[in-house]
């Protein structure tokens, strides 16, 4: 390296970490020697493995063993918690906000790099539904996890002690939105959590709750295989949960679920968890995107005619070297995946390092290994290299897998010990919504109204 190298990247979540860490380790010299800085901008401070998302809400792992924290893990990395609001990659700048943007006058600050890191990750890719956004619940972030456990709870506190059988119908319907990963891991994780919980409810039962699953193709977990897809329906439907395929949700405006093929469901909880979407950060770089809003790049993780620009995970469209040559036509891309994502980030951070030192290049070459999914305790399906598992097997291999690719030490020790006791002792059924509002309590002592009005909740909290 003939001079100072400032490689900025922008986003904190699978690639930002693991891109930043496998950096500052393959350049360690260099940093040590102030040859190279490395600057991570992340709207949060810690990246969250999204995979144990569902388990958080469950009760099975507290939320703060779900994420891992960015300034312990990148040590040697300046650590920048804000926004990239725009880029201009020509001039090699880029505008972020932060926290202290608000109490220095509102101007954004801006930040010169020689190398830059796309890996912004992806947002909810929601439609123009009736009422989702005023009722809609999202499942993509921990705090939306532990907030959705809360609600569930709560729901259940409001039809044991509501008079009202419309309130009580309502409280008790759950409706989710979307086949994939999310949404079936989030729905058998809640339910079977809701169903133990039952028993220290004196007038309800797992038959008065009404679980809804809503899919606009006609198949479910399309990644384990059309075999576990229609067992995972069936296992479902065994567990009493109603599983829609070829329906949408029209509107859910008035608390009313109203679905495609005329079903109404009166309901307070509507978990969406259709898709996801390139963030929309992508789209002001002036950078090349495709139909999608990826940016278009290399097998080599370089974003295709943008030198010094790199690129991974949700928001690049990486060629999938390890497919069958189509001929005249494109090569097919990457899956979107946590599996992609995190070997994507560790060839991504060998080749800065050989770019700055005028080493050639590595491709990214990976081949799918197979896809594992939670139903709830003990309840599961995989498919890995070519072998099916179900039930006990598939989630117990669920859970081997995640456990070995969660970052860190501490939070592989730390997640194996609560699943443990988990095992030893009964689950925690406590809703602690109040910490979503913790000055409301004060603020109402003092005499002036609380923060948080239980009207305008959107999603129906006491």
């Amino acid at each position: 390296m003939k001079e100072r190298a400032r490689i900025l990247v922008v986003g904190g979540g699978y690639v930002g970490m693991y891109t930043a860490l496998r950096l500052q380790r393959r350049l360690k010299a260099e940093i040590r020697r102030g040859e190279a800085e490395i600057t991570v901008v992340s709207p949060d401070p810690y990246m969250t493995y999204q995979p144990f998302l569902p388990e958080a809400a469950a009760g099975s792992i507290s939320p703060r063993h779900v994420v891992v924290p960015l300034r312990r893990v990148l040590d040697r990395c300046r650590i920048v918690v804000g926004e990239v609001r725009s880029l201009d990659h020509a001039a090699r700048t880029a505008t972020l906000t932060t926290l202290a943007t608000d109490e220095e006058g509102g101007d954004p600050r801006r930040l010169e790099y020689d190398e830059l890191v796309l890996a912004p990750g992806s947002v909810a890719r929601t439609l123009p539904v009736p009422g989702l956004a005023d009722h809609g619940i999202g499942f993509k972030t921990v705090e939306e996890a532990i907030g959705l456990r809360n609600h569930v709870l709560e729901q259940m506190d409001i039809a044991s002690s509501t008079r009202d059988p419309a309130v009580r119908d309502a409280a008790l319907t759950f409706v989710f939105v979307g086949g994939g990963y999310a949404g079936v891991e989030a729905l058998g994780e809640l339910e079977d959590m809701a169903r133990y919980a039952t028993r220290y409810y004196h007038n309800l039962t797992p038959e008065d709750m009404r679980w809804v699953l809503v899919e606009a193709t006609g198949r479910i977990l399309p990644e384990v295989g059309e075999d576990m897809g229609r067992y995972t329906v069936t296992e479902l439907r065994r567990r009493n949960i109603d599983v829609r395929l070829d329906t949408r949700l029209d509107s859910c405006a008035d608390r009313v679920a109203r679905l495609s093929d005329g079903s109404r469901f009166p309901t307070r909880t509507v978990v969406w968890t259709a898709g996801v979407k390139p963030h929309p950060l992508l789209a002001d770089t002036g950078l090349p995107l495709d139909a999608r809003g990826r940016l278009l790049c290399t097998p080599e993780l370089a974003v295709d005619g943008a030198p010094h620009a790199w690129a991974a995970g949700d928001a690049a469209a990486v060629p999938d070297v390890t497919a069958p040559d189509p001929g005249d036509g494109p090569r097919p891309l990457c899956a979107p995946n946590a599996q992609h994502a995190v070997r994507q980030a560790a060839v991504l951070g060998d080749n800065i390092a050989h770019a700055l030192r005028g080493e050639p290049l590595d491709t990214y070459a990976h081949r799918h290994a197979g896809s594992v999914a939670s139903l709830g305790l003990h309840q599961g399906v995989a498919h890995v290299y070519g072998r099916k598992l179900k039930g006990y097997p598939a989630w117990f291999m669920h859970r081997a897998y995640h456990l070995s690719r969660v970052p860190t030490v501490n939070r592989k020790a730390r997640v194996l010990a609560e699943w443990v006791l988990g095992g030893l002792f009964t689950r925690e059924i406590v809703s602690l919504g109040s910490l979503e509002h913790p000055r409301a309590e004060f603020a109402l002592a003092a005499g002036r109204k609380p923060p948080h009005d239980p009207e305008d909740d959107p999603k129906g909290s006491t």
